[in-house]
């Protein structure tokens, strides 16, 4: 699979995953202003499956190569952390519902829901933020909070905000992600207040 690897210095490991259309290099600019020091590992991405079950074999998919990547890059498999947005926030919430000892967290800039799968997982406390945006025209209204809903349902330790955007990305949306990977994939950062709201426990 083609991808850009930018070597890091913290141990921690951003994998971004574009939305459609896009390639491994629209997300990799961001990288060193939200996760300074943290290694970059950007796959090309096809289209995403339209269909749960074309989900779940993409997400396999990138399951596998990812876990190649780790191998070969000596990467610390505990410490990856994806941003996905649109069709690659979708693949990234896959990856959790599916492979949930594959991520160490995950942010999700505007997904909606693709899937649901029986038994659902116990993610245990895994952190994600999930974006959504206010005038957000691509999809139906509320998407991307059923999404965080969902991942709260099974565990996962889930932020929530609304950017003051369409489906497009801005300069909140940076700034948000590096408050919030600050947290989690910068060393010895603490947990501190959230970036956005938490959800409650419901789907």
């Amino acid at each position: 699979m083609d991808h850009i690897f930018k070597p890091g210095t913290t141990g921690a490991t951003l994998l971004l995953l574009h939305g459609e259309g896009g390639d491994e290099t629209d997300l990799t600019f961001i990288a060193p202003g939200i996760a300074p020091g943290a290694a970059v590992l950007s796959p090309r991405l096809g289209p995403l499956g339209a269909e749960a079950a074309e989900v779940a074999e993409d997400a396999a998919a990138l399951a596998h190569w990812v876990e190649h990547g780790i191998e070969h890059y000596a990467l610390d498999p505990t410490r990856v952390y994806a941003l996905g947005y649109s069709d690659g926030a979708n693949l990234a919430s896959a990856l959790l519902l599916l492979h949930p000892a594959l991520l160490a967290g995950a942010i999700l800039l505007r997904p909606k829901r693709v899937l649901e799968p029986k038994p659902l997982p116990k993610l245990r406390g895994i952190p994600v933020l999930v974006a959504g945006g206010e005038g957000d025209t691509t999809m139906p209204g509320g998407e991307s909070e059923q999404v965080a809903r969902l991942l709260s349902h099974v565990g996962a330790d889930v932020d929530y905000a609304v950017a003051d955007t369409g489906h497009e990305l801005s300069p909140s949306d940076f700034a948000m992600c590096k408050k919030w990977l600050a947290q989690f994939a910068v060393p010895s950062a603490p947990r501190s207040s959230s970036p956005a709201g938490n959800l409650p426990d419901q789907v």
